[in-house]
């Protein structure tokens, strides 16, 4: 891998492009999901870069696997929030969804190289 840093990684580095945006996305949200939705929708965001980061300093295979498998569950959570709030009509960007694609992708490919060692 030869990276010094959880930000060296580019599914880190899209993962939290994507937290940006649904932070973006989010903000004008109605404000009765303050504490519904738009906590939720937030929350499991910024999961998939926290796990990446944390995952990222654990010494043995199986335990960093196991952290970006977790981050692997939040983005397929945001991947629901997006289709949700795209179907209540509280807003929708395919970049953002095409950023969750692309994270998902570099996510994957980075748990497979750590597999092959």
């Amino acid at each position: 891998m030869g990276t010094k840093s959880f930000k060296e990684i580019e599914a880190w580095q899209l993962a939290h492009q994507f937290v940006l945006e649904v932070y973006k996305l989010t903000k004008d949200y109605p404000k009765e999901e303050t504490y519904g939705l738009t906590s939720q929708f937030r929350r499991a965001a910024v999961s998939i870069a926290a796990n990446i980061s944390e995952g990222y300093k654990k010494q043995g295979t199986k335990d960093k696997i196991r952290f970006y498998n977790i981050s692997q569950g939040s983005l397929e959570e945001c991947r629901y929030y997006l289709l949700l709030s795209k179907d209540l009509n509280y807003g929708y960007l395919p970049e953002t969804e095409q950023l969750l694609d692309d994270t998902s992708r570099k996510l994957y490919n980075y748990i497979e190289a750590i597999k092959r060692g």
